[in-house]
């Protein structure tokens, strides 16, 4: 297969085809990400990207999942990503997912229709970088957008079946704005009513904006047990509704796996046996559930 530069995906398409179909992010400019900074956006050109799908038939013979790459693969032009949907599901009538990441500005600027359009060719699943649900940390993180495009953005996935997982950064806020940025991050997470929530944890990244101001003294990193804390304020907040919350990526310091409708008491009884024992290696002791 043909790639260039370095591949990102989310930790749940690892059994996932990957397709690079844009060559980096189209935003590339939040400042506390490390990810795409090798390459400069563009789109690959859809001749080369068709042939890789018949070059991964020739290879693997038939794939179940497929994930379309670099960072915002929806801001494809709509007819193009058609072009690309049509020929996986002819290559492979088989697929089971074909999913990307989702941009707020790449999907805003699609209408309600073309996302539609995309989910009926086979586009099932998108992760969005929703980071947080307040305003004033969107706008010093440079995300691009503000909560209520945020929300307009993941709505607009959701409504179009598209399946959501909506993907927050425990920490972003600093500590001083830790437990506000927990309440409106649940807020914006009620407003959206993803499929799934994904809760890693900021950790700094050398060279990028934030990890200067960490070295100047501009922000705080948030300790284990004060991630933890802004957790249990952020499962907290969050509406009893069928959505798989998880934060067992290893950014996290406790792996949590649970449906907030049915689970939501058993994830706070977990955090707060976590924040009792103020366990030092929080992520080998406990398990949720």
């Amino acid at each position: 297969m043909r790639y260039e530069g370095n591949i990102y995906r989310p930790p749940s398409e690892w059994q996932s085809y990957i397709l690079q179909v844009t060559i980096g992010c189209s935003h590339n400019a939040c400042t506390f990400c490390g990810m795409f900074k090798d390459k400069k956006y563009r789109v690959r050109p859809l001749s080369e990207v068709l042939e890789d799908i018949d070059m991964a038939k020739s290879y693997y013979g038939s794939v179940d999942q497929i994930f379309l790459c670099d960072g915002d693969a929806i801001s494809l032009d709509t007819k193009n990503l058609l072009k690309i949907l049509h020929k996986i599901k002819r290559v492979f009538p088989n697929i089971k997912e074909i999913a990307t990441y989702a941009s707020p500005k790449g999907t805003l600027k699609k209408s309600k229709e073309e996302l539609k359009l995309l989910r009926e060719a086979g586009l099932t699943k998108a992760y969005l970088g929703v980071e947080s649900g307040d305003d004033s940390v969107l706008k010093a993180t440079h995300k691009g957008v503000n909560v209520a495009q945020m929300t307009e953005a993941g709505k607009a996935l959701v409504d179009a079946n598209i399946e959501l997982y909506a993907i927050i950064l425990v920490g972003l806020a600093g500590k001083e704005g830790s437990k506000e940025n927990a309440r409106l991050t649940a807020k914006i997470i009620n407003d959206i009513k993803p499929q799934h929530l994904a809760a890693m944890t900021y950790m700094p990244v050398p060279n990028t904006p934030m990890y200067k101001d960490i070295q100047e003294g501009k922000f705080t990193v948030l300790t284990e047990k004060e991630c933890l804390q802004e957790t249990k304020w952020l499962v907290e907040g969050l509406d009893k509704f069928h959505m798989h919350f998880n934060s067992s990526h290893a950014s996290n310091y406790l792996p949590i796996d649970g449906d907030i409708y049915s689970e939501k008491d058993k994830i706070i009884n977990t955090l707060n046996e976590a924040l009792q024992n103020d366990l030092i290696n929080l992520n080998r002791s406990y398990r949720a559930l």
